[in-house]
């Protein structure tokens, strides 16, 4: 592993900004040494350098909330790192899904943020099955129940679209995408899994690995 392109500051540090791989949405803003750069490579797990306690800081060893590394990227400068994470709980010590979590100015989140949350909701929501939750009565009914509703959803998506109405596309769309999100959930692919996919199919040109 070739750091040498990193320019740690004066401290021997250089900032870390974690970022959910899957919805885009940064996590927190931490520091890393060399230490914690080279044993986050090696494990693909978060490891920052704690500035008040002097000392590497293994991200989720105390609170199980561990970070799997899946990319971690350089900035044009080289003083500045970004982790790409798949989280497993919250980032921030309050308990909050993000550190950044007190709007200054508040603004619409984007599809993919969304389409993350919902299908951590429809995950929570298949494995503890609550009384009268809509995803764990579709459970109970059996994917050929599910997989009807996705035909249902997608047969009112193109009478919208036949009706030339945004609004109602919008809205059939949306629910599309749930009852789509629950199939994923119930077959066991990931969020993931489907950008890798479709990253493989629409990468752009130039991208380190891009076919030519």
């Amino acid at each position: 592993m070739d750091l040498s392109a990193v320019r740690f500051d004066e401290r021997g540090l250089v900032p870390v900004v974690v970022q959910d791989a899957r919805t885009g949405e940064v996590l927190t803003l931490a520091y890393a040494n060399r230490e914690a750069l080279e044993e986050t490579l090696r494990t693909r797990r978060s490891t920052f350098f704690s500035r008040s306690r002097q000392a590497l800081w293994r991200k989720g060893a105390t609170s199980g909330h561990t970070q799997e590394v899946v990319e971690v990227l350089l900035d044009c400068d080289g003083d500045a790192v970004v982790y790409r994470v798949i989280p497993h709980g919250p980032a921030c010590h309050t308990g909050e899904r993000t550190c950044f979590h007190r709007p200054l100015l508040s603004g619409e989140p984007d599809l993919g943020f969304v389409l993350g949350q919902v299908y951590a909701t429809i995950q929570e929501r298949l494995r503890t099955l609550p009384e009268g939750s809509y995803v764990a009565r579709l459970h109970r009914e059996g994917l050929d129940r599910i997989l009807k509703k996705i035909g249902e959803e997608a047969g009112e998506v193109i009478i919208a679209a036949k009706n030339g109405s945004p609004e109602e596309v919008r809205w059939e769309a949306s629910d599309l995408l749930f009852h789509l999100l629950l199939v994923l959930a119930e077959t066991g692919v990931g969020l993931q899994d489907l950008a890798h996919t479709l990253w493989e199919r629409h990468k752009p040109q130039g991208r380190p690995g891009a076919s030519g």
